[in-house]
């Protein structure tokens, strides 16, 4: 027997998913932004959900280069954020 979802139930599925994908437009736009700072774009970037009622973001593929100076900036700011976990104790 197929159970079919109430109105009320798809209203909530619905309402649900709409967050998801503004989750993943969110996420895209900070992604950009950050990745602007550097000098860096991932073309392929894009929305690609909602997922399983997450907002799921596809970055895309790029170049060896690329990836490792994707890396570096990580790296960095990954090193920035813990000296300033370290001196906000």
């Amino acid at each position: 027997m197929v159970y079919e979802l109430t109105h009320t139930e798809r209203m909530h599925y619905k309402r649900l998913q709409d967050a998801a994908f503004q989750a993943g437009e969110e996420a895209v736009t900070n992604l950009k932004s950050a990745l602007a700072l550097a000098g860096m774009t991932l073309p392929s970037l894009c929305n690609d959900g909602p997922v399983a009622g997450h907002g799921f973001v596809r970055l895309g593929g790029c170049n060896a280069a690329f990836a490792n100076r994707l890396a570096e900036v990580i790296t960095a700011g990954a090193g920035s954020l813990a000296g300033m976990d370290h001196t906000m104790r």
